[in-house]
């Protein structure tokens, strides 16, 4: 589609580094918004006896709350540690002055273990994949 300043296409197979171009005007107007998100970066690793990470949690920061986009323990499953990993960036969450953590998962991944650790469920959407919901959580930290 264009006009006689804009051409507006899809493209199936985007170049990585065209997000940061998108992001960059969306970020300018946020922050003016807002103001500045203070963004970071967050790992918390599980490594087994060899050193090689097996999984862990990897989280951004930004406008004072960690996203955990991934928390995974690979053949460390079951064994209790998530609530370990949890624990350890939670604590760095605090350390960092965040405000609480938010995240999102699956019916079919572990949605009970959430609302042990504190989360509430903010959000749902249903049959997302068909058959599953997907599941916001957050967990805001007490004040002082």
């Amino acid at each position: 589609m264009q006009d006689s300043q804009w051409t507006i296409a899809v493209e199936a197979e985007p170049d990585p580094s065209l997000r940061a171009k998108i992001l960059e005007p969306l970020d300018r107007y946020n922050d003016a918004a807002a103001g500045p998100g203070r963004w970071g970066l967050l790992a918390v690793t599980v490594r087994g006896g060899d050193g090689e990470a097996v999984g862990g949690l990897w989280g951004r920061t930004g406008y004072g709350f960690l996203f955990v986009e991934l928390l995974t323990l690979g053949p460390a499953r079951g064994l209790g540690l998530g609530r370990r990993v949890m624990e350890l960036a939670e604590a760095e969450a605090k350390r960092r002055g965040l405000l609480g953590i938010w995240l999102d998962t699956w019916t079919f991944q572990a949605p009970g273990f959430y609302p042990k650790l504190g989360f509430v469920e903010c959000g749902r959407i249903t049959e997302y994949p068909p058959g599953h919901d997907r599941i916001f959580y957050v967990k805001r930290f007490a004040a002082g």
